[in-house]
């Protein structure tokens, strides 16, 4: 064939096609279009027309994805997404390592698993260390695997009760006059662990335990003066915790426990010039052994395909704006070093 495009085969049941390749041919319109390779199906097998480092990357990823279709594994656009950019990088059977890390099932049955590198270390660290922080963009699954490995550490008796808890910070705005009772009032703010804990556990299950004080959601601010013993923590939006909250709340630990501290450092919605409690936490205690820090990044998110593409905007924008102010502040420099740095504030003789 002319030039470097080569042709290889790989063999995919057509029984498996449509699950792989997704309904009208979505997936696999996808790979052709990110690899710039053509996928041509005859007879069970799949040929393969490309470039070469393209088609070997292709051959692998089509492997991998026949690998979870034959375990029943539902195949995602994500699982596509992100098996592109692993097999762009040359890391093969990802995929199926990944799927390996079975977390719980859903209420309906849907099983809960780790879906990128990123959050597999995460789950990874959760196992080992009594303290995780997991800090990242939204739609990484901060939240939603570290309620999951709660709620599998309380079925299996671990731990006697899980307790979560976030600041009750607005975001951009004031939910102080709303009508009822306080419960009402910070119910707005947990909204988003009590919808994760109903995916997981189911609404009657959750009611059950909660009426026996076995899990509770609560703002940061009514964990002061307690000592949290055989206990599944996690806080949430850390990012929006004052040094002094993250003290506190870190110091409430007992034996038996486990913590875990999820944040966005991108998100804060703490007044102007005020230092995040999960910024500091972060630098200071870094070297404790106990204590993992997991950072995920725009590969991790598990959202819809343009939330990865909007964090990585957002990213790209912030990373040329502070460039702009490097420059800014390097020419600044250059220019009093040229007026020899006589510069003289008002009153100076």
């Amino acid at each position: 064939m002319p030039g470097n495009i080569i042709e290889l085969h790989a063999d995919v049941p057509a029984s498996r096609e449509l699950q792989i390749f997704g309904q009208f041919d979505e997936n696999r319109k996808l790979i052709e279009r990110t690899l710039g390779v053509t996928l041509i199906s005859r007879d069970g097998s799949l040929k393969i027309l490309g470039p070469a480092g393209n088609a070997n990357a292709a051959k692998s990823l089509l492997t991998e994805l026949d690998r979870l279709a034959a375990k029943g594994s539902e195949i995602t656009r994500q699982n596509v997404t992100y098996g592109l950019s692993m097999a762009m990088e040359q890391k093969t059977q990802v995929l199926s390592e990944i799927d390996k890390d079975f977390i719980c099932n859903t209420v309906q049955g849907k099983p809960i698993r780790p879906k990128t590198l990123g959050q597999k270390e995460y789950v990874d660290q959760i196992r080992k260390k009594m303290i995780v922080f997991g800090v990242g963009p939204a739609g990484t699954g901060k939240t939603y695997l570290a309620m999951a490995m709660a709620v599998t550490a309380f079925r299996n008796e671990e731990v006697s009760r899980i307790i979560l808890t976030r600041p009750a910070i607005e975001a951009g705005e004031k939910l102080g006059f709303l009508p009822g009772d306080l419960q009402s009032k910070v119910d707005p703010y947990l909204r988003p662990l009590y919808d994760a804990l109903y995916q997981i556990m189911g609404a009657d299950s959750f009611a059950r335990n909660m009426e026996k004080g076995l899990i509770e959601v609560a703002p940061l601010a009514y964990m002061r003066g307690r000592t949290l013993d055989n206990a599944f923590i996690i806080l949430d939006e850390a990012q929006n915790t004052t040094p002094a909250q993250m003290k506190m709340f870190l110091t409430r630990i007992g034996f038996g426990s486990k913590v875990i501290v999820t944040g966005d450092a991108s998100q804060k919605d703490l007044p102007k010039d005020t230092v995040s409690g999960l910024d500091m936490a972060m630098r200071i205690l870094r070297k404790i052994d106990d204590i993992a820090f997991c950072t995920l990044t725009s590969k991790d998110v598990v959202r819809h395909p343009l939330v990865q593409q909007i964090v990585q905007a957002y990213d790209d924008y912030e990373a040329q704006q502070q460039r702009k102010a490097h420059a800014h502040a390097q020419k600044h420099k250059v220019t009093i070093r040229k007026s020899g740095g006589n510069q003289q504030g008002p009153g100076r003789f």
